[in-house]
């Protein structure tokens, strides 16, 4: 192999792979390459996902006070319901000592 072969041979070897980056620095920028839709569509996702999120602390809210004046309202009506049981238990003995107060007569 003469010095003008040589020379031609590693030219065309550097070429070559010259020409297999710059084909795979294409590739990578190709697939890699973020679209303008794209970008939109993230930021209206973005947007969508902090209204749900919002809308789901709002619910969570709402639930936890109305489990609050739910629970308030169970325990006023059971303790209305245990007043009443002991002002019929208070009757019903009166009434049992007026009976046997009337029989005794």
């Amino acid at each position: 192999m003469n010095r003008a072969e040589f020379i031609l041979t590693t030219a065309i070897i550097l070429f070559v792979a010259f020409a297999m980056g710059w084909f795979a620095n294409w590739l990578v920028h190709r697939f890699t390459r973020v679209r303008q839709s794209d970008v939109a569509d993230l930021d209206r996702m973005s947007q969508e996902l902090h209204e749900a999120e919002e809308t789901r602390d709002q619910a969570i809210t709402y639930l936890q006070q109305r489990e609050a004046e739910l629970s308030n309202q169970l325990t006023q009506t059971e303790a209305e319901l245990s007043a009443a049981m002991d002002g019929l238990r208070d009757a019903r003995r009166e009434a049992e000592e007026l009976r046997s107060y009337l029989q005794q007569d």
